[in-house]
């Protein structure tokens, strides 16, 4: 309403009647793709709200009509939302929001039934952008070079936080545009879709197209994870089951961890699996300190390596980078849990702080672990340990420590399986359901869908057993469309008719989009180059 009020200080009440009304035609065509007649109802409870403040003369009787409209816009608006925030939920939602009465000024975001901290909330974003990823960047950085690399990763890591910066101001934007205080928010697909259908008139026809594009990358993203998550687990199994003699192929540890596997996929609802996702949490980071602790040892003179590699093999380089940091879909839910929403974006804030950290991290591992093991080193930094021991043990508990942490990095593996297979089920499987349901058993077809899925994960895996190009052409083709693609579009078209569009914005997000697309080409075309001869050479 505040932008209806806006237009009808500036325009004529006419034009600025015509103009609220294409506002929320477009704001209803988002999530519906077309205007019914209930819709039409709808919108014209914004043209009749510009009659309750034009004339204040109106009788009780019209003010009533006017406030049922109101009520029902308002009830079908918070539906829409529900749907749009469906990729982040299958029968509860992850992150419960509500209103909050109590907002400080100038916090008016509204906050979850159990608000997090900021300590809580820089835990969260430390455990959504650490895990498998972070132990293939020694293999990154011999792509890179031992100087290049931490100089690109800390690039790289810089425009990624910056284009998780561009979404959260791209939804607030949108949803002050379409007044919308509902209870729940948008996610990622539902932000993007809003911009597109709040923007110029050309573009607003494509949100729905928008909206589903930006789902297809987050299946093939999250699925992306799951495959990787297959090698990494059979890799790391056979080297640790040999060192005490007992030979089993990749191949087969692949057939035996998907039992595991897909019960863990069983688990429908999200609660059920926050104790796995904690214990998860806590076996990485065991894992990180370990394999850094075990790298520390014996280094071998910074002149040994390459310090800028050879630029063919940058483009695998950029896919495991951006597939280490592509934590852009936990932004929104993150910040809206918040007890201070403002807290997370603010140069000091959640974000900030915790991605540095990360970023801190990623160098440190990928540095030290190129350093150790050179050329040698390979798609996860855990498989270069082999049956080491640490010099001067030979016996006791640190002779077994690399063994011990492949296990506990597996089994953390293993349990996020489950939290990363949640999204792609939950945009799917509604899809399924309108498409071919009811179904007379809608649990026993939604386990099966379940099953279907993971064991196509698992084919995947068992077809490209190569971990490190695995993640690099996961991280260029989906990861980058998700982190440098979608961002910089949607601040163009929400800014289209601002002042804000400037020369400078539109230089940045250009760039930004050119890195992206370079990156996309290059790294999708090298990753499936490798995997290629890989097979040959077998």
């Amino acid at each position: 309403m505040q932008a209806c009020r806006r237009d009808k200080s500036d325009f004529s009440r006419t034009q600025a009647v015509d103009r609220c009304a294409s506002r929320a035609k477009s704001t209803l065509i988002y999530t519906h793709g077309k205007v019914t007649k209930k819709d039409k109802r709808n919108i014209s409870w914004i043209i009749n709200k510009m009659e309750l403040h034009t004339k204040p003369n109106m009788s009780n009787q019209e003010k009533n009509a006017i406030c049922k409209v109101e009520t029902a816009f308002k009830e079908t608006t918070k539906m829409d939302n529900q749907d749009i925030y469906g990729a982040f939920q299958s029968k509860d939602l992850i992150v419960g929001i509500e209103k909050s009465e109590n907002n400080e000024a100038g916090d008016s975001h509204p906050t979850s039934d159990h608000p997090t901290s900021y300590l809580e909330t820089l835990m969260h974003l430390f455990k959504g952008n650490v895990g498998s990823g972070i132990f293939a960047l020694g293999d990154a950085f011999k792509n890179a070079g031992i100087i290049l690399g931490p100089c690109l990763t800390l690039f790289l890591g810089f425009i990624c936080v910056h284009a998780q910066h561009m979404l959260l101001n791209c939804n607030e934007e949108v949803r002050r545009r379409v007044g919308d205080s509902s209870t729940v928010q948008p996610g990622f697909a539902g932000t993007v879709e809003l911009c597109f259908a709040t923007g110029p008139l050309r573009f607003r026809k494509y949100s729905v197209l928008i909206r589903k594009l930006v789902n297809v990358f987050l299946c093939v993203t999250q699925l992306g994870f799951c495959c990787v998550y297959f090698v990494f687990i059979s890799k790391n199994m056979n080297q640790v089951l040999s060192v005490y003699e007992i030979n089993i192929s990749v191949g087969v540890l692949m057939a035996i961890v998907l039992i595991p596997i897909m019960l863990s996929t069983w688990i429908r609802n999200l609660k059920y699996l926050v104790p796995l996702s904690s214990i998860a949490n806590f076996l990485i980071i065991v894992g990180y300190i370990a394999t850094m602790y075990i790298m520390s040892h014996d280094l071998p003179p910074i002149q040994e390596r390459k310090y800028v590699a050879s630029w063919s093999t940058l483009p695998l380089f950029f896919g495991t980078v951006i597939y280490s940091f592509e934590g852009i879909t936990l932004v929104l839910p993150l910040k809206n849990e918040m007890k201070k929403p403002k807290n997370f974006d603010k140069p000091f804030g959640v974000l900030n702080v915790g991605m540095v950290i990360v970023a801190i991290m990623f160098v440190a591992i990928g540095f030290f672990a190129y350093l150790k093991y050179g050329d040698d080193v390979q798609g996860s930094v855990t498989l270069n340990l082999g049956s080491a021991i640490i010099p001067g043990h030979t016996d006791g508990f640190l002779s077994s420590l690399p063994q011990c942490i492949k296990i506990c990095i597996c089994i953390s593996i293993l349990f996020t399986y489950a939290l990363q297979f949640y999204i792609p089920v939950a945009i799917i499987w509604p899809g399924i359901t309108s498409r071919f349901g009811p179904f007379a058993w809608p649990t026993v077809a939604e386990i099966c869908f379940r099953s279907l899925l993971c064991l196509v994960t698992f084919i995947l895996a068992e077809a490209i057993p190569h971990l490190n190009l695995f993640i690099s052409l996961v991280g260029a083709v989906s990861s980058t469309a998700l982190a440098l693609l979608f961002p910089p579009i949607i601040e163009m078209v929400v800014c289209w008719q601002s002042a804000t569009l400037g020369i400078f914005t539109i230089t940045k997000d250009i760039l930004i989009l050119l890195i992206g697309l370079l990156g996309f080409v290059t790294g999708t075309y090298e990753s499936i180059t490798s995997i290629v001869e890989a097979f040959s050479k077998q």
